[in-house]
């Protein structure tokens, strides 16, 4: 698991602001908005697709996305969606180019153009139902009728597949669990993926959630700034969850200026530490 970004909605540094944090030259006080790459056994996937996507995958050098999962719909964390047109157009190319290749074997005639429009490929994007129907309102362009596109790749294509609070599903070689969490009064989802669990944008962790989140080897967990705030975990919020839920290591993430990294590690228990982007984490299965 790569962490992609850890800052808030705005980003760090903030647009304008000439705080000490957002002035600093120390990389790990730079947070683009939050996400996660996740380089699973099949293939790689992501955890929301926020404004910065394309530099974050372009910092990372991935030249493949086969999927997408969703933890709520706020622009934060969706308005990179249409950044991955690129990535179903290279898979289109590659199952054509590996039939091109069994069909020279055998023999036989190939036409690509063929292939492509009769095999088109999508990138399944995991969400709930109501994230979904807020992706088609502000990407309604990917979802229109494909034969009126000016070309083939004018638009992603994507399609949806529903997930559910507490159903465990396979993506791509690693297990998966949704987890309701609390965005404020919204509903949103965590992920427990194997030993590590993501939960960013959370206020509250609910009773029928905690039991998801025992036993894990790494909690990604929001904290946003030292004082509360009503829609998200403050320092001192984060680090209760972490004591009821009692990770082998938790970082935390979602943070917005008010937090510097070096200090905050000075003031964290040695198992806590804020995250950065670009941070890479080890998933095992169980």
């Amino acid at each position: 698991m790569t962490i992609m970004g850890t800052g808030t909605s705005v980003g760090v540094p903030m647009a304008g602001c000439e705080c000490e944090v957002c002035l600093s030259t120390n990389p790990k006080n730079h947070r683009y908005r939050s996400g996660v790459l996740v380089r699973a056994p099949r293939g790689n996937f992501l955890i929301d697709t926020g404004p910065e996507l394309r530099l974050q995958l372009v910092r990372e050098k991935i030249r493949w996305i086969h999927a997408v999962l969703f933890t709520h719909a706020h622009a934060d964390h969706i308005l990179g969606l249409d950044d991955l047109r690129i990535f179903g157009f290279r898979l289109e190319h590659q199952a054509a180019d590996a039939a091109k290749e069994e069909a020279e074997r055998a023999g036989l005639p190939f036409d690509e153009e063929q292939f492509l429009r009769q095999n088109p490929i999508s990138i399944p994007l995991y969400c709930e139902e109501v994230v979904e129907s807020s992706l088609r309102d502000v990407f309604s362009y990917a979802f229109a009728d494909p034969s009126k596109q000016s070309h083939r790749y004018a638009t992603p294509r994507l399609r949806f597949e529903t997930i559910h609070h507490g159903s465990t599903f396979d993506m791509l070689g690693l297990p998966v669990t949704p987890i309701r969490l609390k965005h404020g009064e919204l509903p949103i989802l965590g992920f427990r993926i194997g030993n590590v669990a993501f939960c960013t944008d959370v206020s509250t962790v609910p009773a029928e959630s905690r039991d998801l989140l025992r036993n894990l080897d790494v909690l990604i967990i929001d904290a946003l700034r030292y004082e509360p705030h009503p829609t998200h975990l403050s320092v001192d919020g984060a680090l209760k969850v972490i004591r009821q839920l009692e990770p082998r290591q938790a970082y935390l993430t979602h943070m917005s200026h008010s937090l510097d990294y070096d200090k905050l590690c000075s003031e964290l228990p040695s198992h806590v530490r804020p995250a950065f982007d670009g941070l890479e984490i080890e998933i095992c299965r169980s």
